[in-house]
């Protein structure tokens, strides 16, 4: 903590670095969680794509056949997707289990309401642009700035919450035989397998691009403190006195 330092007939400003609160319990928890098990998703579905870098539309597709689009990537048919399949699959769930949780608890406690809901006054145009041309600038955010989410974070973690996500998920199940087999309105209402699997696939790069911007915002607005804060629940925050 700093101190005051005092002159006669004078009080220079000074701040203190306080400790205040930042993250719950929950939210750290399931935040770490949920990285993890994302990190699996990514290795273990370029583990499935390499089995098969094609893509189709509708209910089939297979090699030698016509294809949406391909992949430039080494195929290995019959190679790594064993593993990958496995993996990918038990790591889904938990990320299921662990997202229905964060919702659920978000939903309780107002955390989504509170942290996450733009203010009306902040979907203006003016401020929105600003916003992006200060990210795509790589201009560090203020003290005040970064005690916040501004509303380019709070619009895209909304998105990643309760769009990508839960079409991840769904379309997820479109591709299982054995939810489909049980439940085929998943895959009925993508119109096939290889639909889903491609829009799941799209889904995905999204997804990753969103991972990528977020940690590069991250050690732009200060990894150490930023990282911090998602461990012990408390951020660093200066407060000026006289």
């Amino acid at each position: 903590m700093a101190q005051s330092v005092y002159l006669p007939g004078l009080a220079i400003q000074d701040s203190e670095v306080l400790d205040v609160p930042r993250h719950s319990a929950l939210v750290r928890i399931t935040h770490w969680i949920h990285s993890a098990s994302f990190i699996a998703l990514v290795v273990s579905g370029i583990g499935i794509l390499l089995s098969h870098p094609r893509f189709y539309w509708g209910e089939t597709g297979g090699v030698g056949g016509p294809s949406l689009f391909d992949l430039p990537l080494p195929f290995m048919l019959g190679g790594p997707s064993g593993w990958g399949r496995y993996l990918h699959f038990l790591a889904a769930w938990v990320c299921v289990l662990n997202g229905l949780l964060y919702a659920i608890s978000g939903l309780f406690t107002q955390h989504f309401r509170k942290n996450l809901l733009p203010r009306k006054s902040d979907l203006a145009l003016k401020p929105i642009l600003r916003l992006a041309s200060n990210h795509l600038h790589c201009k560090r955010p203020t003290e005040e700035e970064s005690q916040s989410y501004n509303v380019l974070q709070r619009l895209s973690y909304i998105a990643v919450v309760f769009v990508l996500f839960p079409f991840m998920f769904v379309s997820g199940f479109a591709m299982s035989p054995a939810i489909t087999s049980v439940f085929p309105q998943f895959v009925t209402m993508f119109g096939g397998h290889q639909t889903a699997r491609t829009l799941h696939f799209f889904a995905a790069n999204l997804l990753v691009l969103f991972l990528l911007v977020h940690v590069a915002m991250v050690i732009l607005a200060g990894f150490t403190k930023r990282v911090r804060a998602m461990i012990t629940g408390y951020a660093t925050a200066k407060k000026e006195r006289v």
